[in-house]
């Protein structure tokens, strides 16, 4: 396990200084789930729901959010994003839309909390998309699913 990079010598937050990490293409892929009830699925899918198309918007909405993570995560640097996308896998018979965010940049700095961030975004707009006709949904198992590039690389 490493050290924690964001604590300066007086034991407060710092922003990590990375002007002497290498330029590198890198990309991270998220993904999380929303479980709601099998009639909210329907309604998703049938374009039922009065506030539009969920899943457009939720693409739009993640997409929106992981270019905004400098300004929501305070020790996040603002990065130059060269990609995004949010797919979405719905899995009717266990009563869940999965989201997934593939996020890609060159730099000196790695692109997961983009992918993070785009990912919760979007279930947090579908949530906000439905949740007048289902007060249960739950989101949750949003986790990083790989990142390549950089010093390190993971796979989940």
């Amino acid at each position: 396990m490493g050290e924690f990079t964001h604590f300066n010598n007086s034991g407060r937050a710092k922003m990590v200084d990375v002007s002497e990490k290498s330029m590198t293409k890198r990309e991270a892929v998220a993904q999380g789930r929303i479980y709601m009830a099998p009639e909210t699925i329907a309604k998703v899918l049938e374009g039922q729901m009065k506030k539009g198309d969920v899943l457009s918007v939720a693409q739009v909405g993640g997409i929106l959010g992981a270019k905004k993570t400098w300004d929501l995560i305070p020790m996040c640097h603002n990065i130059m994003i060269s990609g995004l996308d949010i797919e979405f896998k719905v899995v009717e018979d266990k009563s869940y839309i999965e989201a997934t965010c593939v996020a890609k940049t060159s730099g000196a700095t790695g692109i997961e909390m983009e992918a993070l961030t785009g990912v919760s975004v979007a279930l947090l707009t579908i949530y906000d998309m439905c949740k007048a006709v289902d007060k249960k949904m739950n989101i949750g198992h949003i986790s990083l699913l790989s990142k390549t590039g950089g010093k390190t690389d993971f796979f989940g």
